[in-house]
């Protein structure tokens, strides 16, 4: 029986290009293999928000796999108390602070690197640690445009190491079910993300906080003088240095949709892209701001200088006529399916349909309720199951000192095919219509216009991602 891994190792194998992508290594192809009782040094780059997850999760395999936090890096060195508690506080090891990755892929002393920094920077940082031969655990979504994902994928394959992307995994039961023909021959996938988000509100631009360390921050995004509203976590809303919500937390719907649809590996061949930011007031009414994630303050439905859409529809197609859809809901909303699924997949098959949200559940036909025993395929189903999440962190580490990289669950490559949907989507969006796109030299079709918003157009020097990594 075919299961996820394998089936993503046979895509991989009859998919051209995909060689140079960097599915995996074997143990052969390393000078050397960390050994079984090797300590292994990690540092983690970007510790706000996100960054405290990672700090933590590392935190929790100290013992079990042997890691240990030797840095702690942030542009903002306000944080660097804070977050080294956590690691005293837990392994009772104190870390190095640092506000330059550089000065971080120079040690020699640390072999794996997170990256948890803004989306403009994911690209840049995760090769530069490549070249440095460290191996990477780089967040969603794995780029800041197309050319970017591509060049990663690059550099994971030319300086041999891993390079493990954060998007939620789509493993387990539900999964192996979906692929091995449960509800017949899946033809649909909808992805759907129905997260109320209030406005950020307006600032005026200001001098940066003395804290932080402006010029790093921005990177290779355009300069721009510094706004707290466009700043830390508000900078996912705007085109400069972020992705809308498609690239916030889009990627992990994403992803589990390539998977289901058996597209791991391969681009569409169209898409179209609508919707809005709806729902916020234009007056300059004031409403108390609220804590909320991100550590930062919401206003309701005031007033907004945010640039992304909060309500968006992506239709993807394939060359074989499957198609994905993507639906972003930032405002009011009912959920979705009999689990009122606010953030999964929904499956539609031949034979039948699934709906896939960390646990799943599969209908048979036109039938209202799950399904138990002799199921679609001849195989004994059960109607939900447990969490079909696995540890991305522990599993990267043992790719690490096994150097078997067809055992990683995330690879880049797989990341760079998922996440580029969410570039193609807000091209679509940006241009206000529906693109044609050649999979195979990642350009679109007769259109120079659309092209250029495949990749920054010009970089901050000395902040450049190279079309040579």
């Amino acid at each position: 029986m075919t299961k996820r891994r394998e089936f993503i190792k046979k895509t991989a194998l009859g998919s051209a290009g995909i060689a140079i992508g960097g599915m995996g290594f074997s143990a052969k192809t390393y000078a050397s293999i960390i050994g079984a009782n090797e300590r292994i040094n990690v540092a983690v780059i970007g510790i706000r928000n996100q960054g405290s997850s990672h700090i933590n999760s590392w935190c929790d395999i100290k013992d079990s796999h042997n890691v240990v936090i030797k840095t702690l890096c942030d542009v903002d060195e306000l944080l660097y108390a804070s977050r080294s508690k956590i690691v005293v506080d837990k392994t009772g090891v104190k870390p190095l602070t640092e506000w330059d990755m550089r000065k971080v892929f120079d040690d020699k002393d640390i072999t794996a690197v997170s990256i948890v920094t803004p989306n403009h920077w994911h690209a840049l940082a995760t090769i530069w640690a490549c070249q440095a031969g460290k191996h990477v655990y780089v967040e969603k979504p794995v780029s800041y445009t197309l050319f970017e994902g591509r060049k990663m994928v690059e550099a994971s394959a030319k300086y041999k190491v891993h390079v493990q992307h954060g998007s939620q995994p789509a493993v387990g039961e539900g999964m192996d079910f979906l692929i091995n023909g449960g509800i017949g021959d899946v033809f649909t996938a909808r992805a759907i993300l129905f997260k109320k988000r209030d406005s950020y509100g307006m600032s005026k631009d200001s001098e940066p906080p003395a804290t932080l360390h402006y010029d790093m921050w921005i990177g290779p995004a355009a300069m721009r003088p510094y706004n707290e509203k466009k700043g830390h976590y508000n900078w996912h809303w705007y085109w400069n240095t972020g992705n809308g919500e498609l690239g916030n937390t889009g990627p992990h719907q994403l992803h589990t949709a390539v998977i289901g649809l058996g597209k791991i590996h391969e681009h569409p061949v169209s898409v179209f892209s609508d919707g809005g930011l709806y729902g916020f007031r234009q007056d300059d009414h004031k409403t108390p701001g609220v804590m909320v994630y991100g550590e930062v303050e919401a206003y309701d439905q005031d007033k907004t200088s945010q640039e992304t859409p909060n309500t968006q529809t992506c239709i993807f197609k394939y060359s074989d006529g499957k198609t994905l859809v993507h639906d972003t809901r930032g405002r009011y909303t009912n959920y979705e399916g009999i689990n009122n699924i606010a953030d999964g997949n929904l499956f539609y098959g031949t034979q039948g349909y699934m709906e896939y949200s960390g646990s799943w559940k599969a209908f048979r036909k036109w039938e209202k309720a799950p399904f138990e025993g002799a199921g679609i395929g001849e195989r004994k189903v059960p109607a939900g199951g447990g969490s079909e999440r696995t540890n991305l962190f522990t599993n990267f580490i043992d790719v690490i000192r096994s150097g078997k990289g067809e055992d990683l669950i995330n690879p880049i490559i797989g990341g760079h095919y998922s996440n580029a949907l969410i570039h193609l989507g807000n091209i679509s969006y940006r241009l206000g219509r529906s693109l044609k796109f050649n999979g195979a030299t990642e350009k679109f079709v007769n259109d120079p216009e659309a092209d250029k918003m495949l990749r920054r157009v010009t970089y901050r020097a000395p902040y450049i991602v190279p079309d040579e990594v």
